[in-house]
């Protein structure tokens, strides 16, 4: 290699490595106001994420003990009021959950039903009601059909009561008042 050649090559090399010594004061302001914009986007996104997943749990639970009622009725005869004699192993208590059952042969003309209950203890969370009732056929038939339905709290932060089962006109097993129900998906 020439001389005159590796002189360049090295000027060059050495007014390259003083170009690049940081960044600057803008440079830096800029990238921290760009995370910020992102973060504001982002954290609200994540939060809501956040409820879903922890709701999750009471739907499961919920419609869970909506087949257990049915199965123990089917074995049975009747529904539990008894959390514990489902069978399901559930805790009737969890850090954002409470369980129970409400209303044991709760009649409303030919129908009986319970309500399988998931109240929220955080007002970011909806509370769920399962409910699952006997619908007896008309006109001296033997024939008994259990029907179940879930249904969420229709306002969000609103920590729901216990709800008994409800019915709607044609007897079947409808969501209480301040439930609406859950579509199948």
């Amino acid at each position: 290699m020439k001389t005159e050649l590796k002189a360049k090559f090295l000027q060059h090399i050495l007014a390259k490595k003083n170009g690049n010594e940081g960044f600057t004061l803008i440079e830096l302001l800029v990238v921290i106001i760009i995370i910020g914009i992102l973060s504001a986007i982002a954290l609200p996104s994540f939060l809501n994420q956040a409820n879903k997943a922890k709701q999750s749990e009471a739907k499961q639970y919920s419609g869970s003990m909506n087949r257990a009622q049915q199965a123990y009725f089917l074995e049975n005869g009747v529904f539990t009021t008894t959390l514990n004699t489902l069978g399901m192993g559930i805790k009737s208590q969890t850090e954002n959950y409470v369980y129970d059952i409400l209303g044991n042969a709760t009649t409303v003309g030919t129908n009986i039903g319970v309500g399988n209950n998931g109240r929220s203890l955080k007002a970011p969370l909806k509370s769920y009601v399962g409910v699952v009732s006997l619908s007896i056929q008309a006109g001296g038939s033997s024939e008994a059909t259990t029907l179940a339905v879930l249904c969420e709290t229709e306002v969000v932060g609103a920590p729901g009561t216990s709800a008994n089962a409800a019915y709607n006109t044609s007897g079947e097993a409808s969501c209480p008042s301040g439930y609406i129900p859950l579509k199948s998906k």
